[in-house]
């Protein structure tokens, strides 16, 4: 039997205030080698402050931390080794090429001549940059400068990475390309932690995801986990015309009715008995419908219910 990984990232109890501000109040994060991890919560909630920490770049006030296996505060420098960070700005030297500003990070990472060229050459063709590796980035477009940006993270060929908000500002055909970077380098066994503002991206790339607010994690799970959990979706009948609308509406008293999409919706679970319930009063309201349409709750839903100061989500 093979003996099971240890976790890419652990931290227990961390805190940390700036001046009378907590920042993070107690975080308990576990997250699995190989995996992406996100971290969702509105601006101010501490997911930059975690990433700091995580990186070594500040320390935490109290709690522990572990990297790669390496405790954050007494093993910093083992920590940086098997990292890489692409922050919410890009690193990127805009008077420099693309690729020396790759052979700048590699000479940082001490690599020898050959290994350089190999490396450069690597990256450039994997992130598709070699046609403009000899121009300035300066002239890159925003999606080429964060691909260049990451490919730069990946010099070190590092084990973990912390992604803080990527792909922010960038046009969709631009994210899209990002993400597909993002899995490869799962695939090849790379942990990711990443921030996000955007829900799609962490629905799309989140093995498990963890919402922050108020210095707290209020949730954490996969996200179908989490879209379970959140209030929300809703069931609309779609029927022939006016009569059967009202037919409809007698049915399903607290429905809302459309009479010009001519349309009854009422809420309830996208789960199935949910929906066997609704075609059982269908069927026994002799209601005639011509389809319905299920709508569960997704991510947005799911913020917003756990980053309210009363959150009505079960817990």
């Amino acid at each position: 039997m093979t003996a099971a990984r240890p976790p890419a990232i652990e931290t227990r109890a961390l805190r940390k205030t700036f001046g009378e501000k907590t920042v993070l109040d107690g975080i308990d994060l576990t997250v699995a080698a190989g995996t992406v991890f996100a971290l969702l919560g509105p601006n101010g909630a501490g997911k930059t402050t975690t990433v700091n920490i995580l990186s070594t770049l500040i320390t935490a006030d109290s709690g522990s931390a572990r990297v790669a296996g390496h405790d954050v505060v007494r093993e910093a420098f083992a920590v940086r080794s098997a990292i890489g960070v692409t922050g919410q700005f890009s690193a990127v030297d805009g008077l420099l090429t693309g690729a020396e500003n790759l052979r700048l990070m590699a000479d940082l990472h001490h690599l020898g001549r050959t290994e350089r060229y190999d490396r450069t050459t690597e990256l450039l063709q994997r992130f598709d940059l070699s046609d403009v590796a000899d121009k300035p980035a300066m002239t890159y477009s925003g999606g080429m400068k964060r691909k260049l940006d990451l490919a730069m993270t990946l010099v070190g060929s590092p084990r973990v990475i912390f992604l803080d908000e990527p792909t922010s500002g960038l046009d969709p055909r631009s994210r899209r390309g990002l993400w597909d970077l993002v899995r490869g380098l799962v695939a090849d066994g790379v942990t990711i932690l990443l921030t996000t503002q955007y829900l799609d991206e962490a629905d799309q790339l989140a093995d498990r995801i963890a919402v922050l607010n108020g210095g707290r994690i209020v949730a954490e799970g996969t996200p179908a986990e989490l879209k379970r959990r959140a209030p929300g979706g809703t069931i609309t009948l779609h029927v022939a015309g006016a009569e059967e609308l009202e037919s409809a509406a007698r049915a399903f008293p607290d429905s809302t009715t459309d009479p010009e999409a001519l349309t009854v919706s009422l809420s309830a679970g996208s789960d199935i008995p949910s929906i066997r319930a609704v075609l059982d009063q269908i069927e026994r309201s002799a209601v005639t419908a011509s389809h319905l349409d299920v709508t569960s709750p997704n991510l947005d839903d799911v913020f917003l219910a756990l980053t309210e100061p009363e959150s009505q989500v079960a817990s």
